[in-house]
This record gives C-alpha cells, sequence and structure tokens, in this order.
C-alpha cells in the first residue's frame, strides 16, 4: 500500500466525525440501494480524493465487438503449466454461483485442483459439475430477503427496528470462519488435505483480501456488477442526489458513490471482520483503510459481463479486466412430460420467474402476472422459484406453472424473458437472444434493467412496487415488437464471440506472479517452503517436493520457512504530520477508553451470566420438578437398573447444551480475569501509542509532507519485522539527508524553469528549505520509528503464531498424503528426479529465482 508516486493529491485539512459524516451523506433505503446526498461535508471531502485522470494508469477499452480481442485458444495443460489449489469464495443466490461453477470447471481443464467453498444449499448443484464443495454456512434465502432492503449488508432504519440486524451480522462472522476454513482443511467428503495457493473470489464474500494476506498467497476477484471506482457511471447500488448547488462533476460525483458505499459497508461489517482478523493473527484494519482495501492493493479483478453491453471504463487500470459472461455447458434435461407437452401445443411462450427473490405476498403478484398475460394473449411459463409463485394454482392451456429448470435449456424454447434483473439471467437470456423485461427488487438489478433498455432488448426497467398489470402487459408487447426482436440478436451475436470464462482464466493466469510462485525442483507445482543454502541463495519447494526431500534426508523441516509467494500488507497511510497525529491520537484514546471501560465491564458480565444461569437453572428444576413421576406411578426409571422411559420434556430442557453452571470460585476468577484484561489492554495501548504508533505517525507524516506543496517523496518499504524496519530506519534516514540537502541546490533551478525568472528561483528555494526540514526531521524521528514499529511486528508475531502454526501443519499434511498416493495433484512425483533437480539447484546447475 505504500506507493508514495502513486497516491493521489491529500484533501484540504479537515477533521471530521466519520460516524456523522456517513450519517449525513449515505443513507440505505428499503430497495437495497444508497441514496448519496453530493452536497454533505463528507461526498465534498471525498471527491477531494479523486485524482485527475491519466491516460497513462489506463488500458483503452474496447468499443465496439470488433475492436474485442480474439478469445484465447484452449490447449490442454502442458507438463510445465503450473498446477494449483485454487479455492473459490462466493456468497449470494445460484444466480451469483453458478458463473463460479462454469469458471470452475474451465480452471480444471487447465489441471487445476478448484474447491467452491459457498452456502451450504448448494452442495448438490457444485458437486455435480465435478467440483470439490466447501460448505461455508450462511441462509442465501435469508440473506436475499435482506438484501432487498439493506444493500451490501449495510442496516436501514427499518431492519434495525425490526431488530434483526443483529442475527444477519451473526451470519456473516459464520461466513468469514467458513472462508477461512475452505482455505486450510481437507475436503469435507473424502478427507483430502487441501491448503489453498490461489483464492477467487466475489466481493461480498468479504473473507478474500484476508484469507490471502494470512496465506501469503494471491488473489484474484471476479464479479457480475461494477465495484470499481470509475468516472463512466455511478456505483449499481447507488442513488445520487443534489440540488445542483454540489460543486461537484457528474464524472467526480460517479466516481464519489463507490467510495461511499464502501464506506457504509465497512462502517456495518468492519468490527465484525477485525474481530474475525484477531482469531488469524492479524492486526485490525484501520477504519480509514478498510473501504477500497482491494483497490488500494491492486487486487487483480475480472468483471464477468460482455464488453458489448459495458465497454470497460478508460480510467480502469491494466489490472481490472472485462472478459464476458461465464456460461457454463448446456447442461443434459430431459422435461417432465408435461412441459414438454406444453412447448410444443403452441408459439414460444414468455417466460416469466424471479428466481431467489423472496417475495411478500405471492399470491398477489402471480394474480398480477396472470392477469398481464391474458389480457396480452401470449401463452407464459410462471417459473415458481424460491417464493413459490401460483402455490395455489394449477397449468392451463395457456400458462404454465415451472418448478427447476436450466435456463440454458429453456431460454432456447422461449420468446420473451421476465425477470428480476440478476446479472445471470440477464445474460442467459441476451445469449440466447430474447428480448428482456427486468422488474428489479435490489441491489444492481435496475443497472442490468438500464443497460438492456440502452441496447435497445427491451423496455425501460419496471421496479417492483410500481409493477402492475398493465404496465407489465405494455412491456411483453414491446418485447414482441421487431425492434427489440433485432436489437437482442444482434446483442446474442457478440456475445456468442467472446468466450467470457476462457478469457476470465487468462486473465487469472496473466496475473499471477507465476516466477514466484513456482517450485524450483518441479516447476509444475506451487511453492510453499524455501530453503536457504550455503551460499545464501534461495530455494522455492512445493509442499510434494519437501515430503520427498525430507524422507530422503536432503533437508529437515526445521530447515524449511514457510514461502509466500503475493504478500499483502495492509499499512496506514498518512497525508500529513497534523493528520497523522490526530488519527493516531484518536486510535489510541480509543483502545484505551475500551480497556478503561473493560475493568468495571468484564467483571459486571460474568457476575450477569452467573446470575442469568442460575435463575434459568431454577426454571428447569422447577419445571423438572412438577414433571417428576410420584412414587406410586408405573415408571421403569428405579434403582434396580431397568431402563428409562424416554422423557421428551427433559430431553428438550437439556437440549440446549448449556455448560454446567459456574461455581463461585469460578465466577469471581473470571471476573478478576476480565478486569485485569482490562487493565493490561490500557497499559498495551497506552504503551503501543506512545513509543510506536505515535513516533511512526509523525515521522510518515512529515516523510509525506512534501507532497502538499509538490515535493517528491521516497517510499522505505514495508515494515514487517526487525529487520525490515531497521532498513526502512536506514533508508528513510539516507534519503533524508541527500533529498533534504539536495532540494536545496535543486529547488531553485526546478523552480526556476516552472515559474520563470527570479520568483521561480525564490519559489524553488522555498520549497527547498521545506522539504529539508520535513525530510531532515522524518529521517532522524525514523531512526526510532520504524524501528521501533519493526521490533513490535516481530513480537506481535511471535505471541501471535497460532494461524503460521495451523498453514504449516496443513501444508506437510497435504505433502505426507501426496506422498502416500504417490500423486500430486493427477502427476505421479518421481522420488529419484526430484532428488536429482534438488542436487542439480545446489550445485548452481538449476535456474533459481
Amino acid at each position: 500500500m505504500k506507493d508514495g508516486s502513486r497516491l493521489s493529491s491529500p484533501p484540504v485539512y479537515r477533521l471530521i466525525n466519520a460516524q456523522e459524516a456517513i450519517n449525513s451523506s449515505a443513507q440505505a433505503t428499503d430497495n437495497g440501494r444508497v441514496d448519496i446526498n453530493l452536497e454533505s461535508r463528507l461526498c465534498k471531502t471525498l471527491s477531494l480524493l479523486v485524482a485527475p485522470y491519466s491516460e497513462t494508469d489506463a488500458k483503452p477499452a474496447a468499443q465496439a465487438a470488433s475492436e474485442i480481442p480474439p478469445p484465447p485458444p484452449y490447449t490442454e495443460a502442458g507438463p510445465q503449466s503450473i498446477r494449483l489449489n485454487i479455492v473459490i469464495q462466493v456468497v449470494g443466490s445460484r444466480g451469483d454461483v453458478q458463473p463460479f461453477v462454469a469458471l470452475g470447471m474451465e480452471l480444471q481443464r487447465h489441471g487445476h485442483r478448484v474447491r467452491l467453498a459457498t452456502h451450504d444449499t448448494f452442495g448438490n448443484f457444485v458437486s455435480a459439475s465435478g467440483l470439490e464443495f466447501f460448505p461455508v454456512g450462511g441462509d442465501p434465502a435469508e440473506l436475499m430477503a435482506y438484501m432487498v432492503k439493506n444493500p451490501g449488508l449495510v442496516p436501514s432504519m427499518k431492519s434495525l427496528r425490526a431488530g434483526d440486524i443483529q442475527k444477519k451480522r451473526k451470519m456473516v462472522a459464520e461466513m468469514l470462519g467458513g472462508f477461512w476454513r475452505s482455505c486450510v482443511e481437507p475436503d469435507p467428503a473424502t478427507q483430502r488435505p487441501f491448503v489453498a495457493e490461489a483464492i477467487i473470489a466475489n466481493p461480498p464474500s468479504f473473507a478474500h483480501v484476508h484469507c490471502a494476506q494470512a496465506l501469503g498467497v494471491p488473489l484474484h476477484l471476479m464479479f457480475t456488477m461494477p465495484w470499481t471506482s470509475t468516472r463512466s457511471f455511478c456505483h449499481p447500488l447507488a442513488n445520487l442526489k443534489a440540488s445542483g448547488e454540489s460543486g461537484i462533476s457528474q464524472e467526480v460525483a460517479n466516481y464519489v458513490s463507490y467510495m461511499t458505499v464502501e464506506w457504509l459497508t465497512w462502517q456495518g461489517l468492519g468490527d465484525i471482520i477485525n474481530d474475525w482478523r484477531e482469531t488469524l493473527d492479524l492486526e485490525p484494519v484501520p477504519f480509514s483503510e478498510g473501504p477500497s482495501l482491494a483497490e488500494t492493493l491492486k487486487v487483480p479483478f475480472t468483471y464477468c459481463w460482455s464488453p458489448a453491453l459495458i465497454p470497460k471504463p478508460n480510467d480502469w487500470p491494466a489490472h481490472i479486466d472485462v472478459c464476458g459472461f461465464f456460461f457454463r455447458d448446456t447442461p443434459n434435461f430431459t422435461p417432465d412430460p408435461e412441459l414438454a407437452k406444453f412447448l410444443e401445443a403452441g408459439p414460444p411462450p414468455t417466460y416469466i420467474g424471479f428466481g431467489s427473490i423472496v417475495i411478500d405476498d405471492p399470491e398477489a403478484l402471480t394474480a398480477t402476472l396472470v392477469e398481464a398475460v391474458k389480457s396480452t394473449g401470449v401463452r407464459a411459463i410462471i417459473s415458481r422459484g424460491w417464493s413459490n409463485l401460483g402455490r395455489n394454482r394449477v397449468s392451463d392451456e395457456n400458462i404454465f406453472y415451472l418448478g427447476d429448470c436450466p435456463h440454458e435449456w429453456l431460454f432456447q424454447r422461449v420468446s420473451v424473458v421476465i425477470h428480476h434483473g440478476g446479472a445471470g439471467t440477464t445474460a442467459c437470456g441476451l445469449l440466447n437472444g430474447r428480448p428482456t423485461v427486468v422488474v428489479p427488487w435490489f441491489g444492481d438489478q435496475p443497472f442490468w434493467g438500464d443497460m438492456i433498455a440502452a441496447a435497445g432488448a427491451g423496455p425501460s426497467p419496471i421496479p417492483q412496487k410500481q409493477l402492475n398489470a398493465t404496465k407489465l402487459a405494455a412491456a411483453i408487447r414491446f418485447c414482441l415488437t421487431q425492434q427489440a426482436s433485432a436489437a437482442s440478436e444482434r446483442m446474442a451475436a457478440e456475445m456468442r464471440s467472446e468466450a467470457g470464462v476462457r478469457r476470465a482464466v487468462a486473465s487469472f493466469h496473466t496475473n499471477l506472479p507465476l516466477e514466484k510462485m513456482r517450485c524450483d525442483v518441479l516447476p509444475h507445482l506451487a511453492a510453499s517452503w524455501s530453503l536457504k543454502t550455503n551460499d545464501r541463495k534461495m530455494v522455492k519447494i512445493s509442499k510434494e517436493a519437501a515430503q520427498v526431500l525430507v524422507a530422503e534426508s536432503k533437508v529437515k523441516w526445521s530447515d524449511l520457512k514457510q514461502y509466500e509467494s503475493k504478500p499483502t500488507h495492509i499499512e496506514l497511510r498518512r497525508w500529513d504530520p497534523i493528520t497523522a497525529t490526530a488519527s493516531s491520537l484518536a486510535v489510541t484514546g480509543a483502545g484505551m477508553v475500551t480497556s478503561a471501560a473493560d475493568i468495571v465491564v468484564k467483571p459486571i458480565q460474568a457476575f450477569s451470566r452467573s446470575s442469568s444461569h442460575a435463575h434459568d437453572s431454577r426454571k428447569k428444576d422447577s419445571r423438572a420438578s412438577h414433571r417428576s413421576p410420584s412414587p406410586d406411578s408405573n415408571n421403569n426409571d428405579n434403582i434396580y437398573g431397568k431402563p428409562a422411559a424416554l422423557d421428551l420434556s427433559q430431553i428438550a430442557a437439556h437440549s440446549d447444551k448449556q455448560p454446567p453452571p459456574p461455581t463461585n470460585r469460578a465466577v469471581v476468577v473470571e471476573a478478576l480475569r476480565g478486569s485485569a484484561s482490562g487493565i493490561g489492554g490500557f497499559f498495551k495501548h497506552w504503551t503501543k501509542g506512545m513509543y510506536v504508533d505515535m513516533p511512526l505517525a509523525v515521522s510518515e507524516g512529515l516523510r509525506n509532507a512534501p507532497r502538499l506543496y509538490g515535493g517528491a517523496v521516497y517510499d522505505p518499504g514495508a515494515v514487517t519485522d526487525w529487520k525490515t524496519g531497521g532498513a526502512a530506519a536506514g533508508k528513510n534516514f539516507a534519503h533524508g539527508l541527500v533529498e533534504g540537502f539536495g532540494g536545496l541546490v535543486t529547488g531553485p533551478v526546478q523552480g526556476a524553469k516552472r515559474g520563470g525568472g527570479a520568483l521561480g528561483a525564490a519559489k524553488g528555494a522555498g520549497v527547498g528549505l521545506l522539504n529539508l526540514g520535513a525530510k531532515m526531521t522524518s529521517g532522524v524521528l525514523g531512526l526510532t520509528a520504524y524501528t521501533a514499529q519493526g521490533l513490535y511486528m516481530s513480537a506481535r508475531a511471535a505471541m501471535h503464531g497460532e494461524t503460521r502454526r495451523l498453514v504449516r501443519e496443513a501444508r506437510r499434511g497435504e505433502g505426507e498424503y501426496a506422498s502416500m498416493v504417490g500423486q500430486a495433484k493427477g502427476v505421479v512425483v518421481e522420488r529419484k528426479g526430484v532428488v536429482e533437480a534438488f542436487d542439480e539447484l545446489l550445485r548452481g546447475e538449476g535456474v533459481l529465482k
């Protein structure tokens, strides 16, 4: 994240309360979108962070189908093609999961081992496609119902009043843990060990960048809707509102909409994510860095929509691609006799379905659909979906109520498609050249409806709250025109030439740091370990090769260090010494206040839990005594050991599996521990803030200060341990001396060139003096600050090593498994060949990267 030459100009100095600023600038609506007030203080401040567009930072977008390069040719993976363990992490409905099934199948054709981690309910769907499945929890039906009213899981006021926000936050916490386990745990079905060597994810899975950081592996994001800031169009979840007096241009407003939605999302989930990061031994992500973290880290991104529908914006850099929709092969499907008979009985029908949308009143919606169909005189197929439309109705000669059926098969046999605007359903309809009506419920669905209308392949979308039989009938009539049919066919012809899945796989491979990933002994496998040779060279070794070398006594496990092919460093950007110091003080103060409160709060919580447990136990004992049979009753629960009768009420009373009630001594101990942890936390935050964070903030702020007045800024590199801390301190001090004093000479010369004459030289001299003060002071302070930060990072790593130990054991376990079964991702590892290749490397005959 530290890239001094690429950071945009800092905003005008202004301290704002983040919570109040967000609340006044944006508000979640009840249709899963965000109303953004461009005249708010936050939006105006964020607009100052939008750097001027530079052509050098972007890759020109293909504006027409003829400019889109042909898809890469499909070839079987060669012997030197790297073969990875890839986990694909997805949150959403079946429409969100299905494109990644197609992606996973294509990745398998290239020799990769692919695991798809998503909601439990999609297990059979994923497994039937030949991919490994890993359940992560979360109910997609509940999630979709919630997201109808809460964009990006950011709660609206209605949801807060309803009290369901806490339940959904728990669901997110459950899924975060599930996604981490999907990276390191064996296959649930076969128990075959698995450790991820690369991660592909859709952004709402939220765990992706943090799992990648914990493992040190590459991450690639893929999504069906725009998620990267651009000046070309607004965020699909945002409604921009302004009276014309905001002073923000439309292009800047579009860009700010992405920043605001990200801030809202982090506000709603940042604490959950940081609590979970603590379980992975990762430091919390600062509030200022959580939003737009993927953009700051320049994580590769592939968008799976047709560039013929939405070309790649010009301000997206080269590591962001638009590849086309992801389509799987048309599945083998035999329709029920009733469906086949209906399709053959007349002209192609109109399809109506809303998939995973959870509808409040499905019967009323069904009545609206039936009325519109009858008024237009068309035949129709109404998909029941998750809301079970037409649950009390039976099919007739004009309307067929459909259960589950693959869209790829069905959309070839209909004339018009009417749906909610999910990206997958939209793509399938357009690919088959079917005019489309979108009835959006929430989120990005209005966006896709607008895109279809702009292409002429359908009418303007009909928001679900405005849907009635008259409007729907008019939309159907529009879709039956020659104009709509021709536009749909043109779009289909362009999409068929795109090969989106193959392009996406090519994009994934292109963005991999392949030479850093390859094992030096077995180049077709990924390195998991590193070994320093006697001449200080580093050898990268895969799990499979390491197992062989240890078995052959060539190396010891203690010699091998965990290797990270793509380290992730999340650091706090500091614009200037004032804001840097204020931010550091705020963070330190918040930590101290929270810890001080824990001194009192935690003992109270301990006694409160004990009291509540005792009260519940008395209630249960009371109920049990009323249920106890009399001595004269005929029961089998007696001292002679006869089988006891099954008492369902007793089972129910103990089904919550609560631990035994704590003793008074245990409660006191827990209370004392809680109070002690609060005291310890108070002094920890104070010590770290005063001796590490504050000096580093001032040093970093002064280092970046020259950017305020056009000066250059040197980046001493990321601080990850005591070695890099010392190196950064030395580099910053040396550059402070050289550039500070050098600026006294070069400043006037450069000022004269830019400003002309003596006045420009005087300005340059002033800049040189400012640079000297800032850089020299930063260099001197940095000797202590960077060193202290490095020592802290090393000490923290030593005390929080459980995750690294877990990853180490998982990697060893997979290597042992591969050795035991004699295979490594489908390729036999020859022990003799591994030893010979390793010996060649040590003799210097191999090539070390």
